[in-house]
């Protein structure tokens, strides 16, 4: 493990004695933020229009291949949590699964990545990618990851996001046009004829 990651862990890592209203703080944004992205997948379908759901499912997509092959980086060459080795303060409860590359910051910025190649959807991205920054500092502030993971998590999911934004012609449009969207309209049918949701 490099000295740059642990220097960067410690200054970030809770030190002990840290107030209990900031160990709430941090862990809100280190798990509770996340629920933002589903309510955002969730209302996006039903009340946006295509110029909105084409890319919300194609960041979707992104994000599940970039969780994939974070898995398999896990398998292949899993890298401790910092309770693991052991370093730092811990103040969130959580398995020793392997810590490289962080899959809530995949998540977040796979989402936020994907949203700003779409003009109709760069703000969103935008929000997403400013939100991304409590959730890392947090999850490295409770002692569950290093800066590392945080950095690995960031070069995974720009990447992903770009290779699947290059091949949305085969990649996504098929799955919008004869699955995602015939899902859509099978499932929600009687609120779409009475409006409640856009078609």
């Amino acid at each position: 493990m490099n000295t740059l990651n642990l220097t960067l862990f410690e200054r970030l890592n809770a030190a002990a004695g840290t107030p209990e209203w900031l160990v709430m703080f941090a862990h809100g944004c280190a798990v509770e933020l996340m629920w933002l992205l589903p309510a955002l997948l969730i209302i996006g379908w039903l009340r946006g229009g295509e110029q909105l759901k084409q890319p919300l499912l194609e960041a979707l997509i992104a994000t599940l291949l970039a969780l994939a092959i974070s898995g398999i980086i896990g398998v292949l060459w899993p890298m401790p949590r910092p309770f693991a080795v052991p370093v730092g303060t811990t103040l969130m409860a959580h398995a020793p699964t392997p810590a490289f590359p962080s899959n809530h910051l995949t998540i977040i910025l796979t989402m936020a990545f994907s949203l700003m190649l779409h003009r109709y959807t760069r703000r969103i991205g935008s929000l997403l990618l400013l939100m991304a920054i409590p959730v890392g500092w947090a999850r490295i502030f409770l002692g569950v990851h290093f800066p590392q993971d945080m950095a690995g998590a960031a070069l995974l999911s720009a990447v992903m996001a770009v290779l699947v934004g290059i091949n949305r012609a085969w990649l996504v449009l098929p799955v919008y046009e004869h699955v995602a969207k015939r899902l859509y309209h099978w499932l929600f049918a009687p609120l779409i004829r009475r409006g409640w949701v856009q078609r």
